[in-house]
């Protein structure tokens, strides 16, 4: 199976949330969708990693779930502002490459 450019995820959520009459949701209300998915990720990774272990009455969840539901939310945000995140990635990247060019230490090469 091909790998999925971040164009294609765009396009395929695009897609999904076109069938629906009511489309995207306003950009005020994915943040806070966005927020709720942050959160229980941030859940998710106390549980595991945290000092906070879950209630037995507590489902579990992966971890990797509540990224794809973060990553759903950031495209849908994404697609209804017209920004292509591959674009916006690499924006951040080069701010990074220049930013933090000597913040880190950097590990010797072999």
């Amino acid at each position: 199976m091909k790998e999925k450019t971040m164009k294609d995820i765009q396009k395929e959520v695009d897609t999904y949330i076109g069938q629906f009459k009511e489309g995207y949701f306003s950009p005020l209300a994915m943040t806070a969708r966005l927020t709720e998915e942050l959160g229980e990720l941030a859940r998710e990774i106390n549980h595991r990693f945290g000092e906070k272990p879950k209630k037995s009455s507590e489902a579990d969840k992966a971890i990797e779930e509540e990224l794809g539901d973060v990553l759903f939310v950031l495209v849908c945000m994404a697609n209804s502002l017209q920004i292509d995140l591959a674009e916006a990635h690499d924006l951040v990247m080069k701010k990074f490459a220049v930013r933090d060019r000597d913040r880190w230490t950097k590990k010797e090469e072999l």
